[in-house]
Order: structure tokens, then C-alpha cells, then sequence
């Protein structure tokens, strides 16, 4: 069975340095610039599993004496999502980093814990299997296939049966 939800207790600092990596690798075959600011962009993205909007990325930047103008947050994330190295989950208006480092026409799914907030990315090939077969049907070309699910996490579910 694939963990979707880290352990609670696990280390972030990892998950920042495979989303760089795979960041700097991605940029890197693509010659592509992972500038200063969108390599802090998504560091701040990588160090949690639950969405970080824009303003908050914005304060982030600023506590830690690297103030940076909303506007130049934006082009950061915009260029992060159209590389695929970060997503916007729509129904938060947020940004979280991608953990899976798929392909761009992969689907994905998003499970949305609504006790703490973890977003976990998940591969959706029968689904996207199923909206490829329905928008060819209906004559339409999709730009992304994503579908974002809510409910609670397996460790929130655990602390709560203690």
C-alpha cells in the first residue's frame, strides 16, 4: 500500500532537498533558470504537506530577511507550476510543492486532510484514463486533469481513536 500522508514525526528537511533536487535536475535538462527567488519559493513550499498561499510565502520571505514583492512571489509560483514543481490546489487558493515529479500530462489527485491541513499528491492514471476518454468524446481538449479530494488523513484518524 502507498503512504500517502508522511508520519507526523518525519523529516521535512528531506523533502526539501528531493523537491530541489528534482527541481535543479527538471530545470537543468529543460535549460531553464532556477533563479534565487524560485528555488526560496519552493523551499518554502517543500518544508510543509499542507498549501502555503502567496501572502504567506511573502511573510515567510520577509521574517527571514529576504523580502520580496507579491508580484515577483507570483512569477515565482506561476513559473513553478507551469514546470510542474509546484501545484495550485484550487480550493484553497495555495501552493504546494510536487512531490510525486511527474510528467505534466500525468493526472493527479490531491487528498486534502480537513483536520491538519496535509495535502498528499497522488498518481490518477484510471482517472485520467476516464477523462481522456470523455473529453475526446465531447470533442474537447483538456489543459490539466486534477481532482481534489477531502476528508481525513490516516495519522489524524489514528490520533483521534486514542
Amino acid at each position: 500500500m502507498h503512504k500517502a500522508f508522511p508520519d507526523p514525526g518525519h523529516d521535512h528537511d528531506q523533502c526539501v532537498e528531493d523537491a530541489l533536487s528534482r527541481a535543479e535536475k527538471a530545470c537543468g535538462g529543460r535549460g531553464l533558470r532556477l533563479t534565487p527567488l524560485r528555488r526560496r519559493v519552493l523551499e518554502i513550499l517543500a518544508q510543509s504537506h499542507a498549501p502555503v498561499g502567496a501572502y504567506d510565502i511573502v511573510e515567510k520571505l520577509a521574517a527571514s530577511g529576504e523580502p520580496a514583492p507579491a508580484m515577483s512571489v507570483y512569477r515565482a509560483l506561476d513559473f513553478l507550476t507551469a514546470e510542474n514543481l509546484a501545484h495550485r490546489i484550487e480550493s484553497r487558493n495555495a501552493f504546494l510543492a510536487c512531490s510525486a515529479g511527474h510528467e505534466r500530462a500525468e493526472p493527479v489527485m490531491f487528498l486534502l486532510c480537513e483536520k491538519c491541513g496535509a495535502v498528499a499528491e497522488m498518481q490518477a492514471a484510471s482517472f485520467g484514463r476516464d477523462v481522456a476518454k470523455a473529453t475526446k468524446a465531447a470533442g474537447f481538449e483538456p489543459r490539466s486533469s486534477i481532482i481534489e479530494v477531502s476528508g481525513i488523513c490516516e495519522p489524524c484518524r489514528k490520533k483521534a481513536k486514542r
